[in-house]
């Protein structure tokens, strides 16, 4: 039986992972941990899927983390992420409950499954609006002036990131980073995955779904609390196209054709990035979503029994 075990159940957006991890923890002894960047906001609920409803299987409510954690209008990273999962596992271990990780943030996943110190450094905005007008060529030479011990984990793929591993390379060039000693976990990491095109019709469908809920709604309210359209631009997809229909930047029409092409294009980096996962040396058990939803269930359950890793008898 392995030690300090770790459900993690990511996938895309609309993939199921939510329902599917909730089963698991009501067969399993298990609470969910959240690992989604938005949910953890209050009163960001039906643009961020947050679908509390799916929490509660065969009556019973199953216990969550991390899910109105904060106060909308709040900024969160990932090194605030990995502090307050380590808490929640913590917690949960000492009782022997299985954590069951579940969320579609790679970055936040990723930093559980590697434990990157990096994420501790904090942000530079001085630094930051010096870099942001450079193009990306300009900002890789000057990543390659920094010695290659402080950029060979460096992330070059876009400008955002480029920007952070200068960052990094600049704090480690004239600080010492301190190394948090965390628990040791051993991690089954489960994903969900489905055709393109109908993951394309899933987020579709899911979209429309959240209109007729009352999406618009939701950041009607959230700007009227005192969520400024720069934070609502900051969380993205969503609140970021809402906010520019509010503010007569797009028609009707061309906010949910527009938003609809950019979850498809967020959710193809997601599988992107996870795909980076397992060349970072991250075992990913791949399930295809098509499976009927009992099929996928008990598809899981046996590779979880096989992998050795519960508390509790199953």
């Amino acid at each position: 039986m392995h030690q300090n075990p770790l459900l993690v159940i990511l996938g895309p957006t609309a993939s199921g992972k939510t329902k599917l991890a909730v089963r698991l923890a009501e067969a399993l002894n298990g609470e969910v941990i959240s690992a989604d960047s938005r949910q953890i906001f209050k009163g960001m609920d039906i643009g961020t899927g947050k679908d509390l409803n799916e929490y509660v299987i065969n009556g019973k409510a199953i216990p969550y983390h991390l899910i109105d954690h904060k106060q909308a209008g709040e900024r969160y990273n990932v090194n605030e992420f990995k502090e307050d999962f380590y808490n929640v596992y913590t917690v949960l271990t000492d009782k022997h409950v299985l954590p069951i990780l579940c969320g579609g943030t790679g970055m936040y996943v990723h930093s559980i499954l590697q434990n990157h110190e990096y994420t501790a450094i904090p942000v530079n905005h001085e630094l930051r609006d010096s870099l942001k007008e450079l193009d990306l060529s300009l900002l890789k030479a000057k990543l390659s002036n920094y010695p290659s011990e402080f950029t060979k984990q460096a992330d070059q793929s876009s400008h955002k990131r480029m920007i952070r591993a200068i960052e990094i390379a600049e704090y480690l060039a004239h600080n010492d980073l301190q190394i948090i000693e965390r628990p040791p976990i051993n991690p089954l990491v489960i994903g969900l995955t489905s055709d393109v095109a109908l993951r394309r019709q899933k987020v579709i469908d899911r979209l429309e779904l959240r209109f007729n809920e009352g999406m618009i709604d939701e950041v009607k309210r959230l700007l009227d609390e005192g969520v400024t359209k720069d934070d609502l631009i900051f969380y993205g997809l969503e609140y970021k196209f809402i906010a520019a229909y509010l503010f007569d930047e797009l028609t009707y029409s061309e906010l949910k054709e527009r938003l609809a092409v950019a979850i498809c294009q967020f959710a193809k980096r997601q599988m992107t990035f996870f795909r980076k996962m397992e060349k970072d040396g991250v075992k990913i058990n791949w399930f295809n979503t098509e499976l009927n939803s009992d099929d996928l269930f008990e598809a899981v359950l046996a590779t979880y029994k096989s992998y050795g890793m519960q508390f509790v008898n199953v």
